[in-house]
């Protein structure tokens, strides 16, 4: 399954917006925060959704 990262700056600016796959949440849950170290993202808004729109990970 293809699942979305995308990270905001406080401003509503889109910083990255990376598609990845992953067999499960879980398993999206983990690449997606492995994604946002790679990118030091760690502390901005960011979300990551399932192809049927469920948030996986979320921070504001």
């Amino acid at each position: 399954m293809v699942y979305k990262l995308t990270v905001f700056e406080k401003n509503g600016e889109k910083l990255l917006d990376e598609s990845f796959e992953a067999r499960n949440d879980e398993e999206a849950k983990e690449r997606g925060q492995q994604l946002l170290q790679q990118y030091a993202y760690e502390d901005h808004t960011h979300r990551c959704t399932s192809p049927l729109g469920k948030l996986v990970l979320f921070h504001v």
